[in-house]
């Protein structure tokens, strides 16, 4: 088993009075905030404020939005100057990502951030998308390097140097705690998160978050029903495939009220229709949608959250070998559904068939379900959006501000029901892909819409931007996290049965 790292997030605080000269005197570096435009009466109110003003103004000349000085104090305090320069959530947060990447060089152990001359509003976005970026950027993802590298200063503490507003510390540090986890489960090469090695790493996590923990092996999907689980998992060399079912349960809660569901896919060839090698290359992270909903439900659950949650993640590999499933093979799936293989590769829909179907028997109020699942909705979204498919319509508006809001936008497609025209199979009750690749991210939605009822309000995440090159918005690293702070900012404005009621069918 591979160690698993300490999760928790940078401690942040924030403070309870206007700052002193001192407590910038005990920061090794200083973020401060100006408007795009500061009036020079401004830098009055500020430490060696001529100076800051020259430096602001010259930087501006340049076109620059940040400068860099020092303050004569002991230690020599570092101050990155960033004057605020976005007008939508996603813009703030990549602002912060490209001035917390200036005042990490600095490699500061106390870090502080201090706005002037910004309105409550301002200052409420921006200091809140630093410390989002601060997160992101100071957690180490896993390296396998042998070669001694030099031993960086660990950045120890963020303190928010403004009293007013109160940041939601605890939002924050649950979507950082959710976001960190994810992408680490992310990157891990495919040869060490086995199916075994991510079991036993999920009890552990079970463990640690006072979560219940049970697998579902093959012998037990197969008791259940699970054939479009188990043929995919098939063609694998070891039988230690199965489903991973975690619930975080409050005070009175019995049931799941909100289910999470996640493709876990360890590494995926495509199997029989094998795919060529730069489509191969990354596949090792084919899993992150099990990784989004596993970090989602350690988020919930650290803010305890007064409803019951539950999440499926569905792990396995998809193998080239004798034994692997085959195109035009007839398997049923857990809800009785019979379904005609077209395409091994379309092995995600599959698992996530039968992880839906299982999952909704608990009847909660709102299932979501996360996958790195077709390269169609790249094709549509490119990796800056990812793509959001609903059975209830009226979602579509809260979907799109949820995503705009947290900075993981996201765009609806359509899911009409005569899209299942181009799923008509003449042998079983559904093919599983079209042979034609024509808009199959909305036939992937509408196949997967089959296994959930329709009572069940449910939302399906294609994790178009679950990898981007770079970094997106905060995070700065290829793998995104993409869906944490997505799904926390759709959950943060009403509970999932209040959701349910509030996009149901009039």
């Amino acid at each position: 088993m591979i160690d698993l790292p300490d999760f928790t997030p940078v401690k942040v605080t924030q403070a309870t009075r206007p700052y002193t000269e001192s407590q910038l005197a005990a920061l090794d570096h200083v973020a401060l905030v100006l408007p795009k435009e500061p009036p020079g009466a401004l830098f009055a109110r500020l430490p060696q404020g001529k100076q800051l003003h020259k430096l602001v103004e010259r930087a501006r000349a340049q076109g620059l939005n940040r400068t860099f000085t020092r303050l004569s104090n002991t230690r020599a305090t570092g101050v990155t100057a960033a004057l605020l320069d976005a007008s939508t959530p996603f813009a703030r947060l990549t602002w912060a990502r490209e001035l917390v990447a200036d005042c990490l060089r600095e490699r500061p152990a106390k870090l502080g951030v201090l706005t002037a001359g910004l309105d409550e509003e301002a200052r409420a976005s921006a200091v809140a998308a630093i410390v989002a970026a601060v997160q992101a950027a100071a957690f180490k993802l896993p390296t396998f390097k042998t070669e001694e590298q030099p031993r960086p200063i660990e950045l120890e503490q963020v303190g928010v140097l403004d009293a007013k507003p109160r940041l939601p510390l605890d939002r924050l540090r649950a979507e950082a705690l959710g976001n960190n986890l994810a992408r680490w489960l992310t990157v891990l090469p495919p040869n060490r998160l086995t199916v075994r090695a991510y079991r036993e790493m999920v009890e552990e996590l079970a463990r640690r978050y006072s979560l219940s923990c049970k697998f579902l092996g093959e012998k037990e999907l197969e008791k259940l029903g699970a054939g479009a689980f188990l043929a995919v998992a098939r063609g694998n060399p070891h039988r230690d495939a199965g489903m991973i079912r975690l619930g975080y349960r409050p005070p009175g809660a019995r049931r799941p009220e909100l289910t999470l569901v996640g493709k876990g896919v360890l590494f995926d060839t495509g199997g029989i229709n094998l795919k060529p090698f730069k489509g191969m290359l990354d596949m090792h992270m084919d899993m992150q949608g099990s990784a989004v909903a596993l970090g989602t439900l350690i988020a919930l659950a650290t803010l305890r959250v007064p409803y019951g949650v539950d999440a499926w993640l569905a792990v396995t590999e998809n193998t080239i070998s004798p034994s692997a499933y085959r195109p035009q093979d007839i398997v049923t799936a857990a809800n009785g559904t019979s379904i005609q293989v077209i395409h091994t590769d379309a092995e995600g829909r599959m698992i996530l068939a039968d992880a839906l179907a299982l999952a909704a028997r608990d009847e909660p109020k709102l299932i979501i379900d996360y996958a790195t699942l077709t390269g169609s909705c790249i094709s549509a979204l490119t990796q800056r959006y990812s793509g959001v498919f609903t059975n209830r319509p009226r979602a579509h508006p809260l979907l799109i501000d949820a995503g705009a809001s947290s900075g993981e936008r996201v765009w609806p497609f359509p899911m009409d029901e005569d899209f299942d025209q181009l799923l008509r199979s003449d042998v079983a009750d559904i093919k599983q892909c079209a042979v034609e690749g024509h808009g199959d991210h909305i036939l992937a939605a509408r196949f997967l819409s089959r296994f959930v009822p329709k009572s069940i309000a449910w939302v399906h995440v294609d994790l178009a931007a679950g990898e981007h090159k770079g970094g997106l918005a905060h995070v700065p690293t290829d793998a995104t996290g993409f869906g944490v702070r997505l799904t926390l900012e759709l959950l943060g404005r009403s509970a999932p049965s209040a959701f349910a009621e509030s996009v149901a069918d009039r």
